[in-house]
Order: C-alpha cells, then sequence, then structure tokens
C-alpha cells in the first residue's frame, strides 16, 4: 500500500477565520510547500477564497493540490443547514474545478480526493467537557435523529459534487466519543460518507487509535494525524478548559514529541492495508504559527524515519 503525508492550515492555528492573529493564507500555502508537502486541506470555509481561479494560481506556484475541503459547523440547528449547505457547494465547487492541480490515486486508495470533512462544532455545552465522556451529555433520540438527517443532507450535496464526503468525529462536537462514533456508523452508510478519523482526537476522547484504526478499517477512507503532550492534556482535562484553548496552551505538539505511539500506528495501518492520504493538523493558537513551519518539519521528519511518504 502507499501513503502520502499532506498538510493543513490548522498546524498555523487557522480555526476561526475571523481571528485577527490569523497569517495569511498565501504565507501558508508558501510555507506548506516548504515543510515539503505536495498537498494542503483548503482550511475553515473562506480562509482561502471561495475563488478557484486565485486559489489555483498560488497552488501551482507553491506546487500544492487540494487534498480536502472542510466543513466545520453546528450539524445539529435546523436554522443552520441551510448556511452550511451553501457551504458544500462552495467549497465543491473549488475544490472540483478543473484548474486546481490534482493527486493522483494511489495504491490501496478507496476513493479519489478531493474529500470534504465533515465535522460538527459550535455546542459549549459539550465544548467544556470535551475530552471526559463519562461527564459530556448526549443528545436524546429525537435530537439525534434530526442531527443524524442533517449530517446525512450535508453528505448527500458533497456526494451531489462528485466529492467524497468523510465523517470526522471531533473534539467538542457531538460526534465525538466511542458511542457516538458507533451510532454514526451505524445511522449513516458508507455508501453516502467514509470516515476520516483523527489520532490525536480520539486519544484526546479516550480512544486507542490503533484500536479504532482497526475497528472502522472498513470505512476509513482518510487520516487526521497529530501528538498530544500528556502533562499538558491532562492538565486541561482537569480543568475543564474548552479545546481549542487547551490547544494554545499546547495540547498538541509535533509527532514524536507526545504520548502517541506511531509505530504501532503504522504497524496498524500497514495490517489493515491503508492507502492513501494523511494529514498532519497540530491545532495551537495563531499568535504561535511564527513556529509553524518548525514544527511542522519536526513531524515530517519523524513520519518519514518511521516509514511514510510525503
Amino acid at each position: 500500500m502507499s501513503i502520502r503525508i499532506c498538510g493543513a492550515p490548522g498546524c498555523w492555528g487557522i480555526e476561526d477565520i475571523n481571528n485577527p492573529h490569523n497569517p495569511p493564507w498565501t504565507k501558508v500555502l508558501e510555507e506548506a510547500r516548504k515543510a515539503g508537502y505536495n498537498a494542503i486541506e483548503l482550511g475553515p470555509y473562506g480562509y482561502l477564497p471561495i475563488d478557484a481561479d486565485v486559489v489555483a494560481k498560488e497552488l501551482e506556484k507553491n506546487e500544492l493540490a487540494i487534498v480536502a475541503g472542510t466543513i466545520f459547523q453546528d450539524l445539529l440547528d435546523e436554522n443552520n443547514l441551510k448556511h452550511v449547505l451553501k457551504c458544500v457547494d462552495d467549497i465543491c465547487n473549488v475544490i472540483t474545478d478543473k484548474k486546481l492541480p490534482k493527486l493522483p490515486m494511489l495504491e490501496g486508495q478507496k476513493v479519489p480526493t478531493p474529500y470534504i470533512t465533515i465535522m460538527d462544532w459550535y455546542h459549549d455545552e459539550r465544548d467544556i467537557w470535551s475530552g471526559q465522556s463519562e461527564k459530556a451529555p448526549r443528545l436524546n433520540a429525537n435530537k439525534w435523529k434530526i442531527f443524524v438527517k442533517n449530517v446525512i443532507a450535508v453528505c448527500e450535496r458533497a456526494n451531489a459534487h462528485g466529492v467524497r464526503p468523510v465523517i470526522h468525529p471531533h473534539a467538542g462536537g457531538y460526534i465525538e466519543f466511542a458511542d457516538e462514533i458507533e451510532k454514526i456508523a451505524d445511522d449513516v452508510p458508507y455508501d453516502i460518507a467514509g470516515f476520516c478519523l483523527d489520532t490525536g482526537h480520539l486519544y484526546y476522547s479516550g480512544m486507542d487509535p490503533v484500536k479504532y484504526i482497526k475497528k472502522y478499517a472498513d470505512r476509513l477512507d482518510y487520516l487526521h494525524f497529530k501528538d498530544v503532550n500528556d502533562e499538558v492534556y491532562k492538565k486541561v482535562i482537569s480543568q475543564n478548559i474548552k479545546f481549542f484553548d487547551g490547544c494554545a496552551m499546547g495540547t498538541m505538539c509535533p509527532i514524536g514529541q507526545g504520548n502517541l505511539d506511531y509505530v504501532a500506528i503504522k504497524n496498524a495501518l500497514d495490517e489493515i492495508n491503508y492507502g492513501g492520504y494523511i494529514t498532519i493538523e497540530q491545532e495551537r493558537d495563531p499568535r504561535d504559527s511564527d513556529t509553524s513551519l518548525v514544527d511542522v518539519k519536526r513531524s515530517v521528519d519523524y513520519l518519514k524515519s518511521n516509514g511514510y511518504s510525503i
């Protein structure tokens, strides 16, 4: 099987496009190329311009392709669905534009890029308990039904554009913990959406990445990699600190410097014959983005030393 490592604007702290400390998107693309990447995610809606001509020009200049777009929205609120579907349309129109460079299919890759990651977010009642399965409130049966209906609507809209949606369990959202991942796997068929598992979010939320990579091997179309500084993580959890506030404190660290076992993860990927693309995403405060390139290179170098390719 063949695996290629990609990048994401999240490594430069890009989560909220209205954050005044965000670095320019052109700088992120330039540094992604300096890190050795051949592909990067689009990032949150509106960070890179919703203009294929402008994006294509910068991608070509930096010899990059887009591996995935991102939906990072409230997927529970029915009143928000119209907005989310517009985001899906805009993102898919950009990432499928013929002017953009394309990534090749790799040996063992199930579906072609670009993907669109589907992540639920913006729930204070969950964010404060992110990573704490026993304390985090769950949706009742009726709200879960509404939630699943919205998720399926978003995925079907992406499918209509010919873009593969991949559901990404995310700390602080309503698809985070083991029981919720199992329920969404039961309620959203694989022909509608695959999975994008995130090693750091799995660990953060009490799950062994190796176990869950194997458990959902048949649904796994795409992966995110990150590492977790256990000392900071334990402090964040003990003080009920919200997920991204914890990231600003340094919960996520360069791969190879945290608590995740990437040798065991590589062995698990080999065991399930995973082939395709994997994206590094070390969430941080954008005010610390001056060190992003150094950290990304550390992650890349560590993964390359353990048998991964860029």
